[in-house]
This record gives structure tokens, C-alpha cells and sequence, in this order.
């Protein structure tokens, strides 16, 4: 089912009633994939946070599911909404199969016992990502991209509309990037997942979103479409990068 998952009107995030970032108007569609871009600094995580309602907005409004987000019961938004974050999170004596079922919490009863159905969405979530052989494996000595893989499933488990993702690649190498980008991918075309996620890898920004976000100087500094952020010398000045060091033809890094 098609429809508007997310929609900011705008929206100003931040710390303490500070604004990091003011104007944020957003719409993301069922099945499409935002990616927020911008300099160190510029509020792509702090947007993040603010849209899972770990940070409160600073002002304006958040609509999920055509819902204000403040309204919506933190069991009912953890069955709507779901996060990878940033970081290698370490559970101790957990296997796999073990982390991923915890996605299914905010179904089960208060002694969170999980029923057949549970098992199956979670082994089906399993499935998807790759990681059913990895169930009964430690999650503490699995590669980085199992570990993303892993973590991705116990979100899927939510069986949320809404996936947002802050920088899901940073510790991967480039073959498990590409991997761990084409399955948000088909997520997103097969289960009509909306996702938002932050990246700095330009070159796979350009091809993944259907949408970019790009955030500098406490602003939202352009928004459209891959081939429309991607054009002239633009992304050279989001950066501040000297024409030296950088290709304006095809919007990458220049060689040394």
C-alpha cells in the first residue's frame, strides 16, 4: 500500500530548545528512500534522533503515519518505526537468532513471551537479510557487515513503515556497503518500506535514494532528487572542497 509515511512541516531539531537545524519540510512516500548528506556537524543525526523521538523538536511538526508523532504510544511507534544506529553494540552471550527476535517485543505480552508467529516473522526477517545461517552464531564474533546484517533483522522484526538508519556503513568495506545498500533497496521496493538514512559515501549516495537531504549551515540546503544534488559544482560547495581535490565531472574525489 502506497501512501505518506513521514511528513515534516517546519521542523527545527536540536539540544536543550537550541536549534541545530530550522526548515526541515519532508514527505516520504511508502517505498521510497531519503538519504541525508551534509559536513560533519551539519544535524543529520541530530534529525535522526529527533524523528525516532529520542530528542523532542525544537518546533514545528512531525507526522507519522498521518499521526503527530508525540501522540503516537511508544508500543504502537515501535511497531511503525524502527532504527539502526551508529556504533558496535557488543551483548554479551546473545546469538544471532536471539538479538534479532528482540524486534518482536513490542508484540508480545508484558512477560514478552514469544509466541509461534513471533518466531516465524523473526526467522522469515532472518531470511531476508541473509543471516538465517548465522542464527545460533555469537553475535561478539560476527564481521561488521553480519553484525549490520544482523541488526537489520531484529529492525525488520518491528515490522515497522518506517526504517531510518544513521550511517549503516561507516565500519563496512566496500563489497558489504554495496550488499548492505542493495537490500535496503529491495526492501524498500518489495515491502514498501519507507527509509531514511545518513551517509557519507557519495558515490553510493548518488544511486540508491530516490530523494537526498543535504544540511549545512544549520539549514536544509538543497533537496531533490539524485540527479538534481548531483549536477555542476554543487556538491563541491556543500563540502568545501577545493576544486583540487575533487571532480566536478563526476562528483567523487580526485586522486592524489
Amino acid at each position: 500500500m502506497s501512501g505518506t509515511i513521514l511528513e515534516t512541516r517546519a521542523l527545527a531539531v536540536g539540544y536543550g530548545g537550541r536549534a541545530v537545524v530550522k526548515g526541515i519540510d519532508l514527505r516520504l512516500e511508502a517505498g521510497q528512500i531519503l538519504c541525508l548528506i551534509g559536513p560533519n556537524g551539519a544535524g543529520k543525526s541530530t534529525l535522526l534522533k529527533t524523528l525516532m523521538r529520542r530528542l523532542p523538536a525544537v518546533e514545528g511538526s512531525i507526522r507519522l503515519n498521518g499521526r503527530e508523532l508525540g501522540a503516537i504510544p511508544e508500543r504502537e511507534l515501535a511497531r511503525t518505526c524502527a532504527a539502526v544506529l551508529t556504533g558496535r553494540p557488543a551483548p554479551e552471550l546473545m546469538r544471532c537468532g536471539e538479538i534479532v527476535a528482540l524486534g518482536r517485543y513490542p508484540y508480545t505480552g508484558r512477560l514478552g513471551l514469544l509466541t509461534a508467529e513471533d518466531r516465524a516473522v523473526a526467522e522469515s526477517c532472518m531470511d531476508m537479510t541473509g543471516t538465517g545461517a548465522l542464527r545460533d552464531e555469537d553475535f561478539t564474533r560476527l564481521s561488521d557487515g553480519q553484525r549490520q546484517r544482523v541488526l537489520l533483522a531484529r529492525a525488520l522484526c518491528q515490522q515497522p513503515k518506517l526504517l531510518l538508519l544513521d550511517e549503516p556503513i561507516s565500519f563496512l568495506d566496500i563489497r558489504h556497503k554495496l550488499d548492505f545498500l542493495l537490500l535496503l533497496r529491495e526492501l524498500a521496493d518489495r515491502q514498501k518500506l519507507a527509509v531514511v538514512l545518513s551517509l557519507h559515501e557519495l558515490e553510493l549516495a548518488k544511486k540508491i535514494p530516490d530523494r537526498i537531504l543535504c544540511l549545512k549551515n544549520g539549514q536544509v540546503d538543497r533537496e531533490g532528487r539524485p540527479d538534481e544534488i548531483f549536477t555542476g559544482d554543487y556538491i563541491r560547495r556543500l563540502f568545501d572542497v577545493d576544486e583540487r581535490s575533487y571532480e566536478r565531472v563526476c562528483g567523487d574525489a580526485a586522486p592524489f
